[in-house]
Order: C-alpha cells, then sequence, then structure tokens
C-alpha cells in the first residue's frame, strides 16, 4: 500500500522543466525555523496568510513525475481537508479526499487504495487553520525572479521527505508544489487558471469504489 501511495499520491502532491525555478534546500544542513531572518520569516507568513485566506481553490494542473512523465487535469480544493484531482485521459487516476480520507481510483481497473489524510503532507495546504511556521519544519526559504520557495517538513514526520512550496509574489497567489519522497524523487504539481471562492459542489468529494463484499455480490 505505501508503493503505490509514494508512486500515486506524491506524484500528485503532490521538476523538470520547472526544476531551474526552485531553490531546494534539503534536509541536511537546513536551517531551523527559529534561524530565518526577518525577510524570511515575513514571506513564510505571507504565504501561510494566503493558504488560510482561501476557502476554495479550483483550476487546471500539470504534474511532472520523478521520471519526467508529464500528466494534466484539474483540481478543486475545498477546506478542511477536501480536494478533487482528476487526471486527462489516458491517466486513468482520479483523487479524492473527502476531509479524513484520501481516496486513489484507477477508472479502468476499477482498483483503488485509502489514506488518512493526517499522513500526508498535503495538510499542511488543505488545514482549515495552520500556522506553518509552527506545525512545519522551514527547512529553506529562497527568493528568486519574483518567485519565494519555502521548503518545509511536517514536524509530526509521518511521511519520510518534504514539501517545497512556490509562491509567485506578483500574482501573490501559489504557483506549483512539489513532494520529495524519502528516497530523494521529486514530483512537480503546477497550478494554473486559479480561481477562488467559488462554492464547490460537496458531490465532487466522494467517490464511489466497489469493495470486496460489493464484488461479491
Amino acid at each position: 500500500m505505501k508503493k503505490l501511495f509514494s508512486r500515486n499520491f506524491i506524484g500528485l502532491a503532490a521538476a523538470a522543466a520547472l526544476g531551474a525555478m526552485i531553490v531546494v534546500a534539503g534536509p541536511a544542513g537546513a536551517a531551523k525555523s527559529d534561524d530565518l531572518t526577518a525577510d524570511q520569516s515575513a514571506r513564510v507568513k505571507e504565504v501561510a496568510n494566503y493558504i488560510q485566506g482561501f476557502r476554495t481553490l479550483q483550476g487546471e494542473f500539470t504534474q511532472v513525475s520523478s521520471k519526467g512523465n508529464v500528466s494534466k487535469g484539474v483540481f478543486v480544493l475545498a477546506k478542511p481537508g477536501k480536494m478533487r484531482f482528476e487526471y486527462a485521459a489516458p491517466n486513468p487516476f482520479i483523487i479524492v479526499s473527502d476531509g479524513t480520507w484520501v481516496t486513489i481510483k484507477n477508472r479502468e481497473k476499477e482498483k483503488f487504495e485509502e489514506y488518512p489524510l493526517s499522513q500526508t503532507p498535503l495538510r499542511l495546504v488543505l488545514d482549515d487553520d495552520i500556522d506553518l511556521l509552527q506545525e512545519a519544519n522551514i527547512l529553506g526559504v529562497d527568493t528568486k525572479d519574483g518567485l519565494t520557495t519555502i521548503t518545509l517538513q511536517d514536524r509530526k514526520k509521518t511521511v519520510p521527505g518534504h514539501l517545497i512550496l512556490v509562491y509567485d509574489d506578483n500574482r501573490k497567489e501559489l504557483q506549483q508544489w512539489v513532494v520529495v519522497d524519502g528516497q530523494g524523487r521529486r514530483t512537480t504539481v503546477s497550478l494554473e487558471n486559479i480561481v477562488t471562492g467559488v462554492k464547490a459542489d460537496p458531490k465532487l468529494f466522494s467517490i464511489q469504489v466497489r469493495r470486496l463484499k460489493d464484488r461479491r455480490n
């Protein structure tokens, strides 16, 4: 199950052509949150305020896996904890969080896996109210070409690796995130045509799966 999680959900979050934009401060020798400069702390707070400020977020995404495979699709985020990432063909996957569980479904094979949202690094984005300086270890803050890149790790460390948030300082919006797993594999999700404040249909965050007992009937 963890293998599938690493391959698909971490892939969502979850960096090829965009790698030049990202300066990653890895765990080794990384600065702690208390070591940040005043400017770095201010930038982290600005990104945290942006994340706290939206209730819903939707748009299109482009995902680049650690092997360079590219997938596209549409996404919807709704706090607390709800999300839907629907991949365009030929990628058969759809990923839905109902606020408690994340379900990864292969629509072609009718197979699925489920994971607690609390055990994924994206809880730092989807939580209703979160203080990044308190909830995460800030491993690095970099500003370049109008982008602020924040590398962070969940202090609970329930999932190996770390999360990178890339924030557009001019547009004042999250541009992408990168999930780096425990083996250093990077997957980038870039967001486009972002719209905030649109009420999301609750049905988007539920998904039908055929469990074993269903298949026996």
